[in-house]
């Protein structure tokens, strides 16, 4: 299935130069002289690379159809981590390089989207917040909150996250895995 450069929308995942792309950013563009253009950023699939690329208004591109399936993360060996489909109950390896950096906020038995791309499996999406325990983080002293401060916290995942300075050990936190923010103490 094609579809043509006024269709676009972020996420959107098309072929190009016989590569899978996803769009990160367009702009359709309309000069006083010429014809109109539309300028995207698109993201290799394999490689992570962005780069800039220009299409005529109106060029057809073919489009990729994206899936998500949601799995179970069951555990890891340190090389692979397994996730479970609920409803089947297949279970899958996935390597812990794919998994890359995502990984910091798994925690078991929790229900990430693995999204596939023409049948290929292209990433991993942990939940929007998790609720994940302090397990290191330094003490906060009386009048050290003058200016709104913060610290480090390590969580029971490894992931390390400023926090405010009230926040002790043993607390439980929600976090915001888009960006790795602290959200509230739970």
């Amino acid at each position: 299935m094609s579809v043509a450069t006024n269709q676009f929308k972020t996420g959107m995942c098309i072929m190009y130069d016989g590569k899978m792309f996803l769009i990160v950013d367009f702009q359709h563009v309309k000069p006083g002289k010429g014809g109109a253009f539309v300028r995207t950023k698109l993201k290799d699939i394999k490689s992570g690379r962005v780069q800039e690329v220009t299409f005529r208004a109106g060029e057809k591109m073919e489009d990729v159809r994206v899936e998500t399936k949601r799995l179970q993360y069951l555990y890891t060996d340190g090389s692979t981590f397994n996730f479970m489909d609920t409803s089947t109950y297949e279970q899958f390896e996935i390597g812990a390089d794919f998994v890359g950096d995502q990984a910091k906020w798994l925690k078991e038995n929790d229900e990430v989207a693995v999204v596939y791309a023409g049948g290929e499996m292209i990433g991993i999406e942990p939940p929007m917040f998790v609720e994940l325990e302090v397990v290191e983080t330094d003490p906060g002293f009386k009048g050290d909150t003058v200016q709104g401060g913060s610290k480090p916290a390590t969580l029971e995942t490894g992931a390390i996250v400023q926090v405010p300075m009230f926040v002790e050990t043993g607390d439980k936190l929600k976090i915001d895995t888009r960006d790795g923010s602290y959200i509230t103490r739970v």
